[in-house]
C-alpha cells in the first residue's frame, strides 16, 4: 500500500514537471514503474508511452487556448516522428533486445537530458541548438528537411525507451521551425502525444500491460500536469530547470548502476 501511494505521488510529480518545464516526465515515469512498482522493463517502457502521451495531450489543451501550438510544424515533424516511434517500439519488442540494453540506452539518454537542462541558459540557443545549426550549415539539407529527419530519430528513441525527447525536439523547433520557445513547448506536447500513440502500437501484442496500474498512473499524471500548468503562472521554469536537471542526473546514474 505504501509503495502504491508513493508511486502515484511520483506520478503526480511527473505531470507537474511536464506542466512546469515542458518535459522531464518521460524520463521519470519508467524508473518509477520499474524500481518502485516492480513492472518489467519492456512493459514499463510501453506503459510510459501511454502515461506521458496522455498527460501531454491534457497539457496541450491550455497551450492550444493560448495559441501556442503551430499546426504547420506539427504536420511537418509528426509523420516521421510517428513512424520512428513505431519502428523503435517494434525493434524493442524483438526477443534479442534485452531489458538491460534498453535500460543502458535509457540511462544514457537521461544523462544527455540532465546535461541539457543543467546547461540551458535563458536563451534558446543552447548546446543542442548549436549542434543542429552546425549540422544544417555543414550539409546541403534545407532546414525544413532536417525537421522530419530529427523527428524520425527522436521518434525511434521514443519507441525504444519511452523517452519523449523534449530536450531534443524543442530546440530543433525553435531553430529549424523559427518559432518562439513557448510555441515550441506547446507544439512539442502535441508531437509527443502523436508519437506515443504509434509507439504503443509497435509494442501492442508483444508486451504485457498492467491496465489497472496504467489507468491510475495516467490519471495521477494528468492531475499533476494540471497542477503544473496552474503553477506555471507563478513560477518561472528556469528557476526549476537546473535543479530538476541535477535530479535527473542522479536518477540516470542510479539506473545505469542498477540495470
Amino acid at each position: 500500500m505504501v509503495t502504491a501511494i508513493l508511486g502515484h505521488l511520483l506520478a503526480i510529480c511527473i505531470g507537474v514537471s511536464l506542466g512546469l518545464v515542458g518535459g522531464g516526465g518521460s524520463v521519470l515515469a519508467a524508473p518509477v514503474l520499474i524500481y518502485i512498482m516492480a513492472v518489467p522493463a519492456k512493459s514499463a517502457f510501453a506503459m510510459t508511452l501511454v502515461i506521458v502521451g496522455f498527460a501531454s495531450l491534457i497539457g496541450a489543451i491550455p497551450h492550444w487556448q493560448q495559441g501556442n501550438i503551430n499546426l504547420g510544424i506539427v504536420a511537418l515533424f509528426s509523420p516521421a516522428a510517428m513512424l520512428g516511434a513505431y519502428l523503435g517500439a517494434r525493434f524493442a519488442s524483438l526477443p534479442f533486445i534485452t531489458p538491460t540494453a534498453q535500460l543502458v540506452t535509457f540511462g544514457v539518454m537521461m544523462l544527455l537530458a540532465s546535461m541539457s537542462m543543467i546547461r540551458k541558459s535563458s536563451k534558446p540557443s543552447n548546446a543542442c541548438l548549436d549542434q543542429v545549426d552546425k549540422l544544417s550549415h555543414q550539409t546541403r539539407f534545407p532546414k525544413h528537411l532536417l525537421i522530419p529527419l530529427e523527428g524520425l530519430g527522436v521518434g525511434a528513441l521514443t519507441g525504444f525507451v519511452g523517452i519523449g525527447g523534449g530536450f531534443l525536439v524543442i530546440p530543433a523547433l525553435v531553430l529549424l521551425g523559427g518559432i518562439p520557445m513557448k510555441e515550441a513547448v506547446g507544439t512539442s506536447l502535441v508531437i509527443l502525444t502523436l508519437k506515443s500513440a504509434t509507439g504503443l502500437a509497435g509494442y501492442w501484442g508483444h508486451v504485457t500491460i498492467q491496465w489497472g496500474l496504467l489507468i491510475s498512473f495516467t490519471i495521477a499524471s494528468c492531475i499533476g500536469i494540471l497542477i503544473g500548468t496552474y503553477l506555471n503562472q507563478f513560477i518561472t521554469a528556469k528557476q526549476l530547470e537546473k535543479g530538476f536537471g541535477y535530479f535527473i542526473l542522479v536518477v540516470a546514474i542510479f539506473v545505469l548502476i542498477k540495470r
